[in-house]
Protein backbone atom coordinates (compact mmCIF):
# COMPACT_ATOMS: atom_id res chain seq x y z
CA UNK A 1 0.00 0.00 0.00
CA UNK A 2 1.26 3.48 -0.89
CA UNK A 3 -0.62 6.97 -0.39
CA UNK A 4 1.06 9.57 -2.38
CA UNK A 5 -0.10 13.33 -1.46
CA UNK A 6 0.71 16.55 -3.75
CA UNK A 7 1.36 19.83 -2.21
CA UNK A 8 2.09 22.82 -4.00
CA UNK A 9 1.27 26.54 -4.79
CA UNK A 10 -1.24 27.19 -7.53
CA UNK A 11 -0.14 26.11 -11.12
CA UNK A 12 2.92 24.64 -9.86
CA UNK A 13 1.89 20.90 -11.75
CA UNK A 14 -0.21 18.81 -8.99
CA UNK A 15 -3.29 18.31 -11.20
CA UNK A 16 -0.81 17.43 -14.43
CA UNK A 17 0.91 15.21 -11.18
CA UNK A 18 -2.95 13.57 -10.57
CA UNK A 19 -3.38 12.92 -14.44
CA UNK A 20 -0.05 10.86 -15.05
CA UNK A 21 -0.98 8.94 -12.12
CA UNK A 22 -4.60 8.59 -13.69
CA UNK A 23 -3.33 7.47 -16.76
CA UNK A 24 -1.41 4.58 -15.19
CA UNK A 25 -4.26 3.23 -13.82
CA UNK A 26 -3.81 4.45 -10.15
CA UNK A 27 -7.07 6.28 -8.48
CA UNK A 28 -6.70 9.97 -7.81
CA UNK A 29 -8.45 11.48 -5.21
CA UNK A 30 -8.47 15.21 -5.51
CA UNK A 31 -9.03 16.78 -2.63
CA UNK A 32 -10.65 19.79 -3.99
CA UNK A 33 -13.60 17.29 -5.14
CA UNK A 34 -14.59 16.95 -1.22
CA UNK A 35 -14.78 20.91 -1.13
CA UNK A 36 -16.54 21.26 -4.84
CA UNK A 37 -19.40 18.12 -3.99
CA UNK A 38 -19.54 20.45 -0.15
CA UNK A 39 -20.02 23.78 -2.63
CA UNK A 40 -22.74 21.71 -4.74
CA UNK A 41 -24.23 20.16 -1.08
CA UNK A 42 -24.79 23.94 -0.32
CA UNK A 43 -26.81 24.80 -3.66
CA UNK A 44 -23.37 27.22 -4.32
CA UNK A 45 -21.65 26.97 -7.31
CA UNK A 46 -17.95 25.33 -6.69
CA UNK A 47 -16.42 27.72 -9.56
CA UNK A 48 -17.61 31.33 -7.67
CA UNK A 49 -17.11 30.06 -4.14
CA UNK A 50 -14.28 26.96 -3.27
CA UNK A 51 -12.67 28.99 -1.35
CA UNK A 52 -14.44 30.17 0.83
CA UNK A 53 -16.28 26.99 1.46
CA UNK A 54 -12.84 25.38 1.74
CA UNK A 55 -12.44 27.86 4.49
CA UNK A 56 -15.68 27.13 6.15
CA UNK A 57 -14.97 24.20 6.39
CA UNK A 58 -11.92 24.36 7.64
CA UNK A 59 -13.98 26.88 10.52
CA UNK A 60 -16.86 24.58 11.01
CA UNK A 61 -15.06 21.20 11.57
CA UNK A 62 -11.32 22.15 12.26
CA UNK A 63 -8.46 22.53 9.96
CA UNK A 64 -7.72 18.65 9.52
CA UNK A 65 -11.56 18.77 7.94
CA UNK A 66 -11.36 18.09 4.45
CA UNK A 67 -8.44 15.16 5.04
CA UNK A 68 -10.89 13.68 7.71
CA UNK A 69 -13.48 13.94 4.75
CA UNK A 70 -11.17 12.20 2.14
CA UNK A 71 -9.72 9.23 4.35
CA UNK A 72 -13.13 6.69 3.67
CA UNK A 73 -12.17 7.42 -0.39
CA UNK A 74 -8.96 6.45 -0.04
CA UNK A 75 -9.53 3.53 1.86
CA UNK A 76 -12.20 2.62 -0.63
CA UNK A 77 -9.53 2.87 -3.36
CA UNK A 78 -7.60 1.01 -1.51
CA UNK A 79 -9.43 -2.38 -1.37
CA UNK A 80 -8.89 -2.53 -5.34
CA UNK A 81 -5.20 -0.79 -5.72
CA UNK A 82 -2.09 -0.96 -4.04
CA UNK A 83 -1.32 3.36 -4.81
CA UNK A 84 -3.71 5.91 -4.71
CA UNK A 85 -2.98 9.80 -5.32
CA UNK A 86 -3.77 12.37 -3.25
CA UNK A 87 -4.08 15.82 -4.78
CA UNK A 88 -3.86 19.00 -3.43
CA UNK A 89 -2.83 18.88 0.40
CA UNK A 90 -3.23 22.29 1.76
CA UNK A 91 -1.82 22.30 5.35
CA UNK A 92 0.24 20.89 7.84
CA UNK A 93 -2.94 19.29 9.26
CA UNK A 94 -3.65 17.04 6.74
CA UNK A 95 -0.24 15.85 6.21
CA UNK A 96 -0.24 14.83 10.16
CA UNK A 97 -3.52 13.29 9.07
CA UNK A 98 -2.78 11.43 6.06
CA UNK A 99 0.53 10.07 8.14
CA UNK A 100 -1.36 9.06 11.26
CA UNK A 101 -3.70 7.27 8.99
CA UNK A 102 -0.93 5.77 6.67
CA UNK A 103 1.97 5.75 8.80
CA UNK A 104 5.11 5.04 6.93
CA UNK A 105 3.11 4.22 3.45
CA UNK A 106 2.27 7.98 3.45
CA UNK A 107 4.86 10.08 0.83
CA UNK A 108 4.30 13.39 0.37
CA UNK A 109 5.51 15.21 -1.92
CA UNK A 110 6.07 18.69 -2.92
CA UNK A 111 5.40 19.89 -6.74
CA UNK A 112 7.17 23.21 -7.16
CA UNK A 113 7.82 25.80 -10.08
CA UNK A 114 8.57 29.67 -9.94
CA UNK A 115 5.82 31.75 -9.43
CA UNK A 116 6.14 33.60 -12.86
CA UNK A 117 6.22 30.72 -14.31
CA UNK A 118 2.96 29.42 -12.08
CA UNK A 119 1.49 32.24 -12.76
CA UNK A 120 1.60 32.30 -16.93
CA UNK A 121 0.43 28.44 -16.45
CA UNK A 122 -2.89 29.61 -14.85
CA UNK A 123 -3.50 32.43 -16.93
CA UNK A 124 -3.33 29.98 -20.31
CA UNK A 125 -5.21 27.00 -18.35
CA UNK A 126 -8.82 26.98 -18.95
CA UNK A 127 -10.53 26.00 -15.51
CA UNK A 128 -13.23 26.63 -13.37
CA UNK A 129 -11.71 29.12 -10.73
CA UNK A 130 -8.69 30.10 -12.19
CA UNK A 131 -10.87 32.75 -13.72
CA UNK A 132 -12.93 33.88 -11.24
CA UNK A 133 -11.50 36.89 -10.42
CA UNK A 134 -9.34 36.21 -7.51
CA UNK A 135 -5.77 37.58 -8.56
CA UNK A 136 -3.10 35.04 -7.62
CA UNK A 137 -1.73 37.09 -4.27
CA UNK A 138 -5.14 36.79 -3.08
CA UNK A 139 -5.08 32.90 -3.97
CA UNK A 140 -1.72 32.42 -1.94
CA UNK A 141 -2.31 34.06 0.62
CA UNK A 142 -5.67 32.43 1.38
CA UNK A 143 -4.02 28.93 0.85
CA UNK A 144 -0.49 29.66 2.86
CA UNK A 145 -3.17 30.95 5.30
CA UNK A 146 -4.39 27.37 5.68
CA UNK A 147 -0.29 26.16 6.12
CA UNK A 148 0.69 25.23 2.67
CA UNK A 149 3.89 26.61 3.64
CA UNK A 150 4.09 24.49 6.99
CA UNK A 151 2.89 21.48 4.54
CA UNK A 152 5.54 22.47 1.68
CA UNK A 153 8.06 22.08 4.82
CA UNK A 154 7.13 18.73 5.67
CA UNK A 155 7.27 17.27 1.99
CA UNK A 156 9.16 13.83 1.63
CA UNK A 157 10.33 14.44 -1.62
CA UNK A 158 10.20 17.58 -4.20
CA UNK A 159 9.60 17.71 -7.86
CA UNK A 160 10.87 20.82 -9.90
CA UNK A 161 8.28 21.37 -12.76
CA UNK A 162 10.37 23.72 -14.58
CA UNK A 163 11.63 21.51 -17.63
CA UNK A 164 9.50 20.21 -20.24
CA UNK A 165 6.28 18.74 -19.96
CA UNK A 166 7.80 15.50 -20.74
CA UNK A 167 10.45 15.82 -18.23
CA UNK A 168 8.09 16.66 -15.55
CA UNK A 169 5.58 13.35 -16.58
CA UNK A 170 8.86 11.20 -16.56
CA UNK A 171 10.00 12.28 -13.37
CA UNK A 172 6.17 11.65 -11.77
CA UNK A 173 6.12 7.82 -13.59
CA UNK A 174 9.78 7.59 -11.77
CA UNK A 175 8.06 8.10 -8.45
CA UNK A 176 5.01 6.43 -8.87
CA UNK A 177 6.64 3.53 -10.08
CA UNK A 178 9.08 3.29 -6.94
CA UNK A 179 8.60 -0.01 -4.45
CA UNK A 180 8.88 2.07 -1.89
CA UNK A 181 8.08 6.01 -0.60
CA UNK A 182 10.98 8.51 -1.14
CA UNK A 183 13.59 9.25 1.24
CA UNK A 184 15.76 11.54 -0.81
CA UNK A 185 14.52 13.79 -3.93
CA UNK A 186 14.61 11.73 -7.17
CA UNK A 187 16.09 12.72 -10.26
CA UNK A 188 13.92 15.53 -12.01
CA UNK A 189 15.71 14.66 -15.72
CA UNK A 190 17.08 18.02 -16.05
Amino acid sequence: MRVIGTVGMPGSGKSEAATVAANAGIPVLVMGDVIRQECRDRGLDPAQHHGRIAQALRDEHGPGAIAHQSLPIIEDHLTDATTVLVDGIRSDVEVTTFRDAFGDDFTLVHVSAPRELRKARIEDRDRPGDTDGEPLDAREDRERGFGMDDAIDLADVRIENTDSLDAFHDAVRDLLAADTPYTEVPDNHD
